[in-house]
């Protein structure tokens, strides 16, 4: 068991790219580095207990599942190399440009999230220790602003998925969470989503989550047979890790903060925005 830290945040990344963010609190994670040989000073999700080879269908879950079995800190959450939260509202100039989403249409598909390519003028605006100490002194979790979709969540994954990956989850549901099948209607029925697998949880909410999700997915791996995902559907537990996620949240009636999220387009400092 590693050493407890009040605060630990990872940040999980899926190549070897530069570690770019070197704020305090922040761990960034290689997930799927799958005993790699290259970068060896890069912190993998390959040691201890793991399913690092498992990371091109779980994505950032692999991570995830490491930070749970091999860390200990009173406060942990789950970013990505290119999203962090920000309690920071945007500048005047990305709310103007913001107001061009609209006729474009693409207002909905951005909502919550900050694109930019300054990472100098925004490194110091990703959340805190002391920001997330202080939200969770008033809050039971911190979550991204919940995603809009065009379409309610159980007709945008049958449009761009398999809608009998959701159909098997409900059956798991069913059987060994029934308690579960009204958040998780719900979930499927509204145009709302929590994005990413990404949140910020007291260590005694995490754990409680991780057996929760980790018991569906595992369960629903051992009943489908992986071949039949190619190319980007192969991300398949990631893709239904959000809505178990989002259904975990509802269901426990969490009192959640929502704050946006910084997602820079290219790590290149002294960037144009």
């Amino acid at each position: 068991m590693a050493q407890k830290d009040t605060i630990r945040i990872y940040s999980f990344y899926y190549k070897t790219e530069k570690q770019f963010l070197s704020q305090d609190g922040y761990m960034h994670i290689w997930a799927g580095k799958n005993n790699a040989p290259e970068n060896t000073d890069f912190t993998g999700d390959d040691t201890g207990k793991n399913i690092s080879e498992k990371n091109k269908y779980y994505s950032e879950l692999t991570g995830l599942y490491w930070v749970w079995k091999n860390t200990k800190s009173d406060i942990v959450g789950s970013c990505h190399y290119r999203r962090y939260f920000t309690k920071n509202k945007e500048q005047f100039f990305f709310q103007l440009k913001r107001l061009l989403y609209y006729p474009i249409g693409l207002w909905k598909k951005r909502y919550g999230l900050i694109y930019t390519k300054n990472y100098n003028c925004w490194e110091n605006k990703i959340l805190k220790k002391d920001d997330i100490a202080e939200f969770l002194s008033e809050y039971d979790a911190i979550m991204p602003t919940r995603r809009i979709l065009k379409y309610t969540v159980e007709e945008h994954y049958s449009r761009y998925h398999n809608i009998q990956d959701l159909k098997h989850i409900g059956s798991i549901l069913k059987s060994d969470y029934p308690e579960y099948m009204e958040a998780y209607n719900r979930v499927l029925s509204n145009k709302r989503l929590f994005a990413n697998n990404m949140f910020i949880l007291k260590w005694e909410r995490f754990n409680e989550l991780m057996e929760w999700l980790f018991h569906i997915l595992f369960r629903f791996e051992d009943e489908i047979d992986f071949k039949k995902y190619e190319g980007y559907q192969e991300r398949i537990m990631g893709f239904l890790g959000e809505r178990l996620i989002t259904t975990w949240i509802y269901h426990q009636k969490l009192n959640y903060k929502e704050l946006p999220l910084i997602y820079f387009k290219k790590l290149k400092p002294k960037a144009n925005a």
